[in-house]
């Protein structure tokens, strides 16, 4: 009968994968997006959560603060990026890497991953010497690399988020590309995806054999979180008085710690059991949250932990999936997509308010070829290519038109962004409805180009970037089309 309560009890979650898996669907509580197969993108996105959870997973109700930090870093040569400092300095104060022990979702799957039965990788002096790199990564993808192409090139390129980042591979982009919904997306896929996906499978089977691989040696938002280690808010804690230094804690530990709260502590309390002395606590501030004697609060105060963790997540899952007001296609809408967005259909007319503070009117375009393009100050290849529209343009000067729509959800300011540069093209910003987002079929995959003929129809609608090369054969398709 004991030993029978106790395999129950073993199996039982604790008290912190209680708050990991809580924290995982409060991360990407918006569980519609994994069945429509489209990003949240309602007002919680202007916000960062804590731990790192890609923007574009289908559930994200927030945004990453290491792809939110690198977008702002790129955007330095026009505003500070105060705003993002403050929110990691914020976080880092409360909580440092009691993040990465308790809230990240990617440290949850690293956990789940190095449960499986196979033999494990101890810590050595090697592991503790790759564990430097993720400040490498910090220092190189995360903050040089987006502010030479912001300040050299006035691109945002955020190098992490692009080259390595597996939370963006696995969240976003699998996450995206599992919804049958979405199945045009692999058609933009290339060797760029492939070798995102080797990286990930890499880390994934890394973190099978060692403790927290990717948390360790890569997670850049880790080294960040960590530099607030030995004075944040929230952690393990040590009784100096009541400590003999034996080190039971380091040895039992499988981070590269050299004590307990340093740099490398994910303040998981997994030492506090390890202590003889009992010395090691979980606290926030001067207020115990577990003590050093049983490494778990009280039945009670567990009970009612998880009670009120339920209800909020209870309270989340309702409000995004439900009650949040976020960009609902109206039936009307709809009709006009089916009918105009496809590849010989006319595109239904539609006026829209441009930055500067024209009306555009579709009708008025008729005779003329019409360029659409969906973008983003935020989106790399975006702004890469708005200057071959440009060209375009003065090409065929007076037979040509091209409006580019900014995404409803801004990051920063599209008219002071625009104003230190001159497009000789109309530029507005989607309304909340999304209404012309809609009109072309259009998804949160960012850039997308529709072109129409002299008549208004569609010969061409699709996501990924375009090429000069591309738009002088669009521009001969549509022009020799004779307007009726």
């Amino acid at each position: 009968m004991d030993s029978g309560k106790t395999r129950r009890q073993r199996c039982r979650p604790s008290t912190r994968r209680w708050i990991q898996l809580c924290s995982a669907l409060l991360h990407n509580a918006y569980l519609r997006g994994f069945l429509e197969g489209e990003i949240y993108r309602g007002r919680g996105k202007f916000a960062c959560v804590p731990g790192l959870n890609c923007y574009s997973c289908p559930g994200a109700v927030g945004a990453c603060p290491l792809g939110a930090l690198q977008n702002a870093l790129a955007a330095s040569g026009h505003r500070a990026p105060w705003y993002m400092l403050g929110v990691l300095v914020l976080y880092g104060t409360l909580l440092g890497r009691t993040v990465c022990g308790w809230l990240c979702p990617l440290g949850l799957i690293q956990e789940l991953l190095h449960r499986l039965p196979t033999f494990k990788l101890r810590k050595s002096r090697v592991t503790r010497l790759l564990s430097y790199l993720k400040y490498v990564l910090l220092a190189v993808f995360v903050c040089a690399i987006p502010l030479w192409y912001g300040l050299r090139y006035d691109l945002p390129l955020p190098g992490f988020c692009k080259l390595i980042c597996p939370a963006g591979t696995l969240e976003g982009a699998i996450g995206l590309l599992a919804n049958p919904a979405n199945g045009e997306l692999y058609s933009l896929l290339g060797v760029f995806f492939t070798r995102k996906l080797v990286i990930l499978l890499a880390i994934l089977l890394a973190c099978v054999f060692c403790y927290r691989s990717f948390c360790r040696f890569l997670c850049p938002l880790g080294a960040l979180y960590g530099l607030f280690n030995r004075f944040c808010l929230v952690g393990v804690r040590v009784e100096p008085e009541r400590c003999t230094g034996c080190g039971a804690c380091v040895r039992s530990c499988r981070l590269d710690v050299r004590r307990v709260g340093d740099a490398a502590c994910i303040h998981c309390a997994a030492c506090m059991a390890a202590c003889p002395e009992k010395a090691i606590s979980f606290r926030a501030g001067r207020v115990t949250l577990m003590g050093a004697e049983s490494g778990e609060p009280p039945r009670r105060k567990k009970a009612g932990g998880r009670a009120l963790a339920l209800a909020l997540l209870g309270a989340a899952l309702l409000w995004f999936n439900v009650l949040a007001p976020t960009p609902e296609r109206t039936e009307s809408d709809q009709s006009a997509a089916d009918l105009g967005s496809e590849v010989g259909m006319l595109l239904p007319d539609f006026t829209v308010r441009c930055l500067d503070g024209t009306d555009f009117r579709l009708a008025d375009t008729r005779g003329k070829v019409m360029v659409i393009n969906l973008w983003a100050t935020w989106c790399t290849p975006c702004v890469r290519e708005l200057p071959y529209f440009d060209e375009l343009v003065r090409a065929h000067e007076g037979d040509v038109a091209v409006l580019a729509v900014h995404a409803s959800l801004l990051t920063e300011d599209p008219a002071a962004w625009l104003a230190e540069r001159e497009y000789g093209f109309s530029f507005a910003v989607d309304t909340e409805d999304e209404q012309i987002r809609q009109l072309v079929n259009g998804s949160s995959t960012l850039p997308q180009t529709v072109v129409l003929n002299r008549r208004g129809e569609v010969i061409y609608n699709r996501k990924g970037s375009v090429t000069p090369e591309l738009l002088a054969a669009l521009y001969e398709e549509a022009a020799a089309e004779q307007a009726r």
